[in-house]
């Protein structure tokens, strides 16, 4: 599937969605919003899908965020900007809530709005040197998603001070507190993305599935709250399950089905 700013991909049961406007460094607008979207949908409705893996195309960015032109030319128009009710926040929520993995691969710069993106992923591999970063302070913006899941994700310390200064860390730094999982070079990182996806698709996918969809409900649930949710898939009572134990037992590599 191809859109004007987003391509879609199938493959070894994970879908890679990339953003293609390397020319304006991958910077979202609304149209790409839409189209981010829509590539989500339909990757969570695919049951031959077990992981998402969002990109920015090129070697440049990742996503530099906003498509700023576009938002000042509809300030200007006389529209209202709000960053609580505009596609972008409506982008951010379809990733939390797609209840399978998702994987950043930060094949460059990353800020702003595209700092956002990588943190609604699950999991995040980024390319060596790559900036990370919040400059909305610098711009007069307002990162909402950001300035509510940034300081949840690392110390508060850390997170406050990258909000309130703007500034941008190389990848490097950022795998230091925890913020991305991995870090590979420049030559080798689409074999490091590939493998580090493989690593997680090896795996059931119902589990995959379940771990999602507990981990996201429960996040901020006190602990005996959230050891009470039952939400997505049961493995128990699926064919993987049985599989899985076989497998093991037989010592060959499981067969799963989704089922």
């Amino acid at each position: 599937m191809q859109d004007e700013h987003v391509a879609y991909e199938v493959r070894d049961k994970a879908a890679y969605i990339t953003i293609q406007r390397p020319e304006r460094r991958n910077a979202i607008g609304s149209l790409t919003s839409e189209q981010l979207i829509r590539a989500f949908h339909t990757a969570s409705a695919d049951p031959a899908i077990w992981a998402v893996v969002l990109t920015g195309a090129g070697d440049r960015a990742f996503c530099a965020g906003a498509d700023l032109k576009e938002m000042d030319e509809s300030a200007k128009a006389g529209q209202s900007i709000h960053g609580q009710t505009d596609l972008h926040r409506a982008l951010l929520n379809v990733i939390l809530d797609t209840y399978k993995p998702t994987i950043a691969a930060i094949n460059g710069t990353a800020v702003g709005g595209g700092c956002e993106l990588l943190l609604a992923c699950d999991v995040r591999i980024a390319v060596a040197g790559a900036m990370i970063g919040m400059p909305e302070a610098k711009r007069g913006l307002a990162a909402n998603f950001g300035s509510v899941v940034l300081p949840r994700m690392i110390p508060r310390a850390i997170a406050l001070e990258l909000l309130y200064t703007g500034r941008s860390i190389r990848a490097e730094e950022a795998l230091g507190f925890g913020l991305i999982n991995r870090v590979a070079t420049r030559e080798g990182f689409d074999a490091a993305v590939a493998s580090f996806v493989k690593e997680i698709t090896d795996n059931a996918p119902l589990t995959l599935a379940r771990y999602k969809e507990m981990s996201v409900k429960g996040w901020e649930l006190p602990v005996p709250t959230a050891l009470t949710l039952d939400v997505g898939p049961n493995p128990y009572v699926s064919e993987d399950r049985a599989e899985g134990v076989s497998a093991f037992l037989e010592k060959r590599r499981p067969q799963w089905r989704g089922k």
